[in-house]
This record gives structure tokens, C-alpha cells and sequence, in this order.
């Protein structure tokens, strides 16, 4: 049940992954963590009833529809949402989700999260929420563990990194607002959602976790099958 006086909240879970990376037979979104496929473990983070999240929105390429639709029958997923075609990019496929929502939902607040971060915390999401609440909008970000440098023509300079974050997500906006920065022409230099929204509004980040992992390689696979396995 959501709160009447809180904004509503809606999500967006894009998975437009090939598997590439992994040198795998399906789509990483598809292959098994512990048993179960890791959008499957993405989607229950968010249908948390804690979080009150209204609507969920999963955004996956148009071949893909027919073989989550077969997933969800063989693992008896009955967890709410609203499936969605994707575009050729990411944004394409966020714009896309953004369409699934509501018209009217004035004052709501949307996150947007990677379907293979499986491993992403309520209180990170429930932060995020919170933040983009607050201050329209919001992104999970962490301080970088290793030394940086710039490379230039002349070689590499370091940065410091105390002044550096590595984004995650979800990142988490007024749904206003988003859909604003989606309806201005898609740029090569968006690599994320707060990139897509820097020119309107300014982003306030907020503490991700070093968990929360993006599943690229097969090494990020084992991690996140350990990482579970201590959660048990």
C-alpha cells in the first residue's frame, strides 16, 4: 500500500543486455544467479512492500518480450509489472519506459535501475527516493578505491579521487522532470540518466554500495553468487 502523503513512486528496470561480455548463450539479464535468472532478482528488490513502489516498468529489447514472458511462466513469477519494448539505445529504452507511466502523475517521483545490479539494497533505493523527494533529483554514486588519471596527448596526469564518484544506480527523479530532459534530442554524451538531466536540474548524489554490482563479466557473476551467498 503507498502512503497518501508521500509522492508516488514508480521504477524503471532497463535490460538491454546481449551477453557479449559474458561469452554466454542468453542475455545477461536472463543467466542464473543462485538459481534464478538476474532480472528476476532486480525485479524483487523493487516489489519490496516496504518501498511502496506503485508501478514497475521492465524495458527489454523487442526479441527479448517473448522469452522473459516464457521465464515468468517456468519460475511462476507473479511479482506486478509492465513489460515494455526498448528502443535501439539506452535512452530510447528509458523514454520508452517513461511512456508506460501515467500522464497524470503529478509530484511522483520515478527511479531508473540497471536490471543486472540484482544486488541493490532497499535502503539504497529508499535513499534515493528520499533524496529525489527532496531535491528533484538523485543518483547512488561511490567513491572510486583506486588512484585515477587523465590521459592527454602529452601522457596521463592523476586526479583526485576524493573529488571523483563512480555512478550507480538507481537513479531517482521527479517525474516532471525526467520526462522533460527526455523530450530534448538524445546526445552522445549521455551515459546515464543524470547525465540526460545535468542541463535542467542538478543532481544530488547519494551513498551507493560497493554490492551493488553491474553484471558485465563472468567475474562479476561469481562475485554476486558469493555476495548472496552471505546474505543467506
Amino acid at each position: 500500500m503507498t502512503d497518501p502523503s508521500k509522492p508516488v513512486r514508480y521504477a524503471i528496470l532497463v535490460a538491454g543486455g546481449t551477453g557479449q561480455r559474458m561469452g554466454a548463450d542468453r542475455p545477461k539479464q536472463f543467466l542464473l544467479l543462485r538459481g534464478e535468472p538476474v532480472l528476476l532478482h532486480t525485479l524483487r528488490r523493487f516489489a519490496e512492500p516496504t518501498l511502496g513502489v506503485a508501478q514497475v516498468v521492465v524495458v527489454l529489447p523487442f526479441d527479448q518480450l517473448a522469452y522473459w514472458q516464457s521465464i515468468c511462466k517456468k519460475y511462476n513469477i507473479t511479482l506486478p509489472h509492465t513489460l515494455v519494448a526498448g528502443g535501439a539505445t539506452r535512452w530510447a529504452s528509458v523514454k520508452a519506459g517513461l511512456a508506460a507511466l501515467p500522464a497524470d502523475a503529478a509530484g511522483a517521483l520515478v527511479a531508473v535501475h540497471d536490471g543486472v545490479r540484482p544486488l541493490v539494497s532497499t535502503p539504497v533505493i529508499e535513499a534515493a527516493y528520499q533524496a529525489a523527494a527532496a531535491h528533484g533529483a538523485a543518483a547512488a554514486a561511490v567513491p572510486p578505491k583506486d588512484s585515477v588519471r587523465l590521459l592527454g596527448a602529452a601522457g596521463s596526469s592523476p586526479l583526485d579521487r576524493r573529488r571523483l564518484r563512480l555512478m550507480q544506480t538507481p537513479q531517482t527523479f521527479d517525474l516532471a522532470l525526467l520526462r522533460r530532459a527526455y523530450r530534448l534530442p538524445e546526445l552522445p554524451t549521455f551515459t546515464d540518466d543524470a547525465s540526460v538531466v545535468d542541463d535542467l536540474h542538478p543532481v544530488h548524489l547519494v551513498e551507493g554500495d560497493y554490492r551493488n554490482l553491474k553484471i558485465t563479466t563472468p567475474e562479476d557473476l561469481l562475485l554476486a553468487e558469493a555476495l548472496l551467498a552471505q546474505a543467506v
